[in-house]
């Protein structure tokens, strides 16, 4: 067992069942998540650079970095950092452009050898996936064989290697798939849930962020077990609609299955200025942008009935538009048109300058899916 012993849950309901006519079945779930995915193809495809600090980044003053080697991890070097502040955290940096052709290349042989395992995937981003594995088409006995077979056949067949965190749903093997990072495997078992939650900071949970985290310390919620030790009532009244997701959470309880056939809820781009330039001077910018996000929404059953303008102001503000039009667009071209009549909407004077702009569809019309039925006890079968 890789998890942590703990108490039972007999006062809880179980974390994952899902119910199949009048019988329950475990789930098991596994997370993927490959290790510093684009320094690693870098490293894998350049020798000279392994072992080196590799940074993923355009170079320039407004570039951020997209990936970064562990080695160069060690000097505190993060994705998202600008990266001008990379470079001086370590100056011997190799800073190599993203070549994203051979990124989706790699995680495509990944996604296959997946499919070997199981055609329930739902991919979050090039680099890691939930995995449904309760029945799997190897036929292995747990959830934890595939994931060691997975993690084994990445490594021989690609060189590279991947994370995995193994639990009875998709919020509990997120949070495993990073408990041994990088190269490692965790499992955590139904019997354990109880007893490797409680300790963690309340700030592990998917949507607590800094405000949110504000606000629990407020309580006196500083841990998970805090948190599972206040009344849902409280929650609902702090939190709305989020306290019950929380109070679920703190419990281990995670109703969401693997959607293998999820779509975004949004698609974007965004682009960066070499230099700042006023609102009136950002059409071309917009166009093209618009194209983009047009050619990446090519084939998606579902029309996105919001247009989103994004602007980042020289300061750093961040200035959002957004408008459902009576009919969603039908071309590139509608599409930008709506994105600079949003642009229209922003009144801050022509002397304000701009460093970004974003243009987005979201607010995707889909069909009606009935509400997940609830989890029932069953006797715990190993993962």
């Amino acid at each position: 067992m890789a998890g942590i012993i703990g108490e039972s849950l007999a006062n809880l309901t179980l974390p994952g069942l899902k119910t199949m006519g009048e019988s329950a079945i475990l789930r098991k779930i596994v997370h993927v998540d490959m290790d510093a995915f684009y320094a690693s193809v870098e490293q894998r495809d350049s020798p000279e650079l392994r072992g080196r600090p590799v940074v993923v980044a355009w170079r320039g003053n407004r570039s951020v970095v997209c990936a970064a080697s562990y080695e160069a991890r060690r000097y505190g070097i993060r994705s998202a950092m600008p990266a001008v502040s990379a470079q001086r955290l370590c100056p011997e940096a190799i800073f190599i452009p993203p070549d994203f052709v051979r990124y989706k290349a790699a995680s495509s042989a990944v996604r296959e050898i997946f499919q070997r395992h199981t055609d329930l995937i739902e991919p979050l981003s090039l680099d890691e996936a939930y995995l449904d594995v309760t029945e799997n088409k190897m036929q292995l006995p747990t959830a934890t064989r595939v994931a060691k077979r997975i993690r084994e056949q990445i490594r021989e067949e690609l060189n590279l290697t991947a994370s995995a965190g193994v639990a009875p749903n998709k919020f509990l093997a997120k949070i495993a798939s990073d408990w041994k990072k990088p190269n490692g495997l965790f499992v955590i078992q139904p019997h354990e849930v109880q007893s490797f939650l409680l300790p963690l900071p309340v700030n592990r949970i998917p949507g607590v962020g800094q405000v949110t985290e504000s606000r629990l310390k407020a309580l006196g919620i500083e841990t998970v077990g805090d948190l599972y030790a206040l009344e849902l009532s409280i929650l609902e009244d702090r939190f709305g609609r989020y306290g019950l997701r929380l109070y679920q959470l703190a419990r281990g309880i995670d109703h969401n299955p693997v959607e293998p056939n999820r779509i975004s809820k949004s698609i974007s781009a965004e682009d960066t200025f070499s230099e700042d330039i006023p609102l009136a001077d950002t059409e071309p910018q917009i166009r093209s942008l618009a194209e983009k996000v047009w050619k990446s929404s090519h084939g998606n059953a579902r029309a996105a009935k919001t247009v989103v303008l994004k602007l980042k102001t020289k300061e750093f503000r961040n200035i959002t538009r957004s408008l459902t039009p009576p009919a969603p667009p039908s071309t590139s071209d509608e599409l930008a048109n709506i994105a600079l009549s949003l642009r229209e909407r922003v009144e801050m004077g022509s002397k304000q300058l701009f460093r970004l702009v974003g243009v987005g569809l979201s607010n995707f019309q889909t069909a009606e899916t009935p509400e997940s039925s609830l989890f029932v006890e069953e006797p715990i079968e190993s993962l």
